[in-house]
């Protein structure tokens, strides 16, 4: 058995196994970058390790980085929880080499699936449908347009090393092609460490449904039934729930089988999820996750199983701790996530500290969360605060648990998507489960409206001690049909107006700023002093949070001076640009 664990991540998802090995008496080794050094996965795990500097490329990328931490702190496995490193094949392919467990499929089975020339092809030969598309081998500019022209437009442009939405971007015409491409592989790169992209035919508005797998190394390969992802914004899903709400016996059926097919042809091991695009009554193929997948609450809340600690007894050789027959789903699991973002401004990413943090406790609802009051939130990494999941015997009811708790939960500090978040869970479409990935799209009107959490004025910081003390003793448990004390009841604080997004006036009275709206990179540059510019022109991107931000000129103007280049870190409300 697996003595000591190194958790290669960060946030929720490095608690969520440091409560795993806890009960299963394994002893966990938590990993930091610069930024993290306070974070409460590192007070929570029974060793920490600091790993590089706060760009994740020098630590939770790298890595050389983690392999000499896992052989500092005498770990004899490695868990990549999901995102970063979790889906490299490298990654697996290193730890072998060193003598540790990887908890997750082998480097082969990574490099299988995370080709999408091998995967298509593989999947297609074991008799499952396929989406067209096509994976260039020429990989410049020119290639790629290549491949998207035989494909056809309208076209979705993806990372092949990608998940999570990243690297993806649709093109409808053929002139938004280039600078499509261009972006997607600057965000695959930064993300993943690999800008390779391929081509694949739009699909217009299906339901995105996966099917979680698990296979041993002693033969044995199972479904834990489906989830519906169908909810999506920038292809990030954003509602995940069990069973999927418009999955017909026949087609689960079919899915599932399709789902197990998929893995055995991979030669699987491990957690995974195959996922799929429904239209119709047809599906097909999308991509393979092999990896724990972010929205897997949902599916330990219908089935009562622990899928941490199953992957945990597969890497270490023992076989799957239930068969088939004996996985049956019961009720209805719905999750949603919280993250610092301002919806009523493009969803533009928030950094910054929480200086309220109050999880609602209520029935049948979990809170898997990074955070605890007083932590920050890292310009460096991905905005996602907590997943929030709800149980109940009916989806109507699940629904009504998760809008409660929504509702219960108090951030102050930064701002949220929480009011998002209940207008959709509040919509009769989605209440009649009439959802498609084109949900959103279609009703504009959930995308408006005041943002949740405006900033609070308690600057007070928690000790460590009470860093651990919460990390250690408020870890919610999540037994779906438990119980918990309810929260207290939200206060109705004064709302405040969020860092600026636009030019701001500058000195004379027809000069203006571009300023940074959130502490960010700039990615590129595309003025200089003396240039003209028109409305809606690009004049900076920049990143922050994995995602990147084109600053426009809002009018006509020259450039009147640059305070930036490209490569610099900026501070939120720092002068870019000046126009007059």
């Amino acid at each position: 058995m697996i003595a000591r664990l190194l958790i290669a991540n960060r946030g929720e998802i490095a608690l969520r196994i440091i409560h795993a090995c806890r009960e299963m008496g394994i002893e966990s080794v938590a990993v930091y970058s610069d930024a993290d050094a306070h974070a409460p996965h590192v007070a929570a795990a029974d060793r920490a390790v600091a790993i590089g500097a706060a760009a994740a490329v020098r630590s939770y990328l790298s890595i050389a980085n983690i392999i000499e931490a896992a052989r500092a702190s005498g770990a004899d496995a490695v868990h990549p929880g999901y995102g970063f490193l979790s889906q490299s094949a490298g990654f697996a392919d290193a730890c072998a080499a060193a003598g540790l467990i990887f908890v997750g499929p082998p480097g082969a089975v990574h490099a299988r699936m995370g080709s999408k020339i091998e995967a298509r092809r593989l999947v297609a030969a074991a008799g499952v449908p396929v989406v067209p598309g096509e994976t260039p081998a020429d990989q410049s500019d020119a290639g790629v347009l290549r491949a998207i022209e035989r494909v056809g437009l309208p076209v979705m442009i993806k990372a092949s090393a990608g998940g999570g939405g990243k690297g993806m971007r649709r093109v409808d015409v053929a002139a938004d092609i280039e600078q499509a491409v261009q972006a997607a592989r600057r965000e695959a790169a930064a993300a993943f460490g690999d800008g390779t992209l391929y081509a694949e035919r739009l699909i217009e508005s299906p339901r995105h449904v996966e099917v979680q797998v698990f296979a041993d190394h002693h033969g044995r390969v199972v479904h834990l039934f489906e989830r519906d992802c169908s909810v999506q914004r920038r292809h990030q899903k954003v509602i995940e729930e069990s069973p999927a709400p418009t999955v017909a016996p026949e087609l689960r059926a079919k899915l599932a089988a399709a789902a197990v097919s998929v893995a055995r042809a991979a030669d699987y091991r491990n957690a995974g999820t195959v996922e799929f695009l429904v239209s119709d009554g047809a599906f097909y193929f999308l991509e393979m996750n092999t990896r724990l997948q972010v929205e897997h609450p949902v599916t330990e809340q219908v089935t009562g199983l622990d899928l941490v600690r199953a992957q945990l007894l597969v890497a270490a050789g023992e076989p799957l701790p239930w068969s088939a027959d004996a996985i049956a789903p019961r009720g209805h699991a719905i999750e949603a996530r919280v993250y610092a973002e301002d919806p009523s401004r493009g969803f533009l990413p928030q950094a910054g500290r929480l200086d309220v943090y109050r999880e609602p406790r209520l029935p049948g609802v979990r809170i898997d969360s990074g955070v605890i009051e007083g932590s920050e939130i890292p310009v460096r990494y991905d905005p996602l605060i907590a997943k929030v999941i709800a149980t109940a015997e009916s989806r109507p009811l699940a629904i009504n648990r998760l809008v409660a708790a929504l509702r219960a939960f108090e951030i102050g500090g930064v701002r949220t998507n929480i009011a998002f978040l209940i207008r959709i869970l509040d919509h009769p479409a989605f209440r009649d489960a009439a959802i498609d990935t084109g949900f959103l799209d279609r009703h504009p009107e959930m995308w408006s409206g005041a943002p949740s959490g405006p900033p609070a004025t308690d600057r007070s910081k928690p000790s460590s001690d009470r860093l651990k003390r919460v990390a250690y003793t408020e870890r919610a448990g999540w037994d779906p049909w438990g119980a918990g004390a309810r929260a207290a009841p939200a206060r109705p604080r004064p709302a405040a107006t969020p860092p600026a997004a636009r030019p701001r006036p500058a000195s004379g009275d027809n000069r203006s700023q571009i300023i940074a709206p959130m502490p960010a990179t700039v990615i590129r540059l595309n003025v200089k002093p003396g240039d003209t510019v028109a409305k809606g022109d690009v004049l900076v991107l920049v990143e922050a949070m994995k995602m990147e931000l084109p600053l426009r000129a809002l009018n006509a103007a020259r450039v009147a001076a640059v305070h930036c280049r490209a490569g610099d870190l900026v501070a939120a409300d720092a002068p870019l640009i000046d126009l007059e």
